[in-house]
């Protein structure tokens, strides 16, 4: 079954779920395995979405690999179906932890990581400081450096009334729908909302807003950073323009591959043109 196939329910239905901790916190944290799902892959994968995404952002990239390698596509803590409350951290830095919390959970001392958007900034730090637990790491579109915040996510976490109204609703559309290059699949964009057009999703989604830090990535030391690196970037995209891509694989030492007609949403955008440049580098 490939990614395509699978509609948001379902891939909801296919987590699982683990306690992990943030700042003292013992937090949930859903993910999803392909182990657990008859996947034949064994090396470990864990894909990393960002803001304001979750998991199923990866539905045409992760099952189709799941064949080579075993791939664990998590909901950072405050999204999809991970912890979604108050009274803890959503920032890069807390992501972090919980990444590593996952990790010990599944027993996994080493891993490559594959990562989108401010997922990017959790991969770079954890890479950073985790020099010999991170084998190959891809990053996508990704924040780094001085590379954010971004306008329209800083607007998100703007105080506003807490129920769901067709404005907000207007804005996840205008992200998604008019976010991708050219005609969005529906599927896409009805996925990639659900979570935040339910109670209370909306003050979650301006928690994770909020939570956006910039030193959480100036303050990265990139030289430390030993994994291979492939920056595989939506060379249109001007979120997170590809000039970043371009110094993260001169000064952390890697190779950039631009990918043509794709924006932000890069994995939506070129979905098989992700998925082969992935596969040479993880596989191959």
């Amino acid at each position: 079954m490939s990614g395509a196939d699978v509609d948001h329910e379902t891939w909801s239905d296919q987590q699982e779920t683990a306690v992990v901790e943030v700042d003292g916190h013992a937090l949930e944290m859903a993910y999803r395995d392909s182990a657990a799902l008859g996947g034949q892959g064994e090396a470990p994968v864990v894909f990393l979405h960002g803001i304001p995404t979750w998991s199923y952002l990866w539905r045409r990239i992760a099952p189709p690999l799941a064949s080579e390698v075993r791939t664990i596509v998590p909901d950072l803590v405050g999204y999809g179906g991970s912890s979604r409350g108050e009274g803890f951290d959503r920032s890069i830095r807390a992501q972090e932890q919980a990444l590593a919390g996952l990790l010990d959970e599944l027993d996994l001392d080493s891993v490559s990581l594959v990562a989108h958007d401010i997922g990017g900034g959790v991969a770079l730090r954890y890479a950073a400081h985790n020099p010999d637990a991170v084998e190959k790491l891809v990053v996508s579109n990704a924040v780094c450096y001085d590379s954010w915040p971004v306008e329209f996510i800083s607007g998100l976490g703007l105080p506003g009334t807490e129920d769901l109204d067709e404005e907000f609703e207007g804005k996840l559309d205008y992200a998604f729908a008019e976010g991708t290059y050219g005609d969005a699949d529906p599927a896409f964009v009805e996925g990639m909302k659900a979570p935040w057009l339910v109670p209370e999703g909306k003050r979650a989604l301006a928690r994770a807003a909020v939570a956006t830090n910039t030193n959480h990535t100036t303050e990265i030391d990139y030289g430390a950073i030993d994994a291979d690196l492939l920056c595989l970037w939506g060379e249109d995209d001007v979120l997170q323009p590809i000039e970043y891509g371009e110094r993260l694989a001169e000064e952390v030492g890697g190779d950039l591959h631009p990918l043509a007609d794709s924006y932000h949403w890069v994995v939506e955008d070129r979905p098989e043109a992700y998925r082969t440049a992935c596969r040479e580098f993880l596989v191959d």
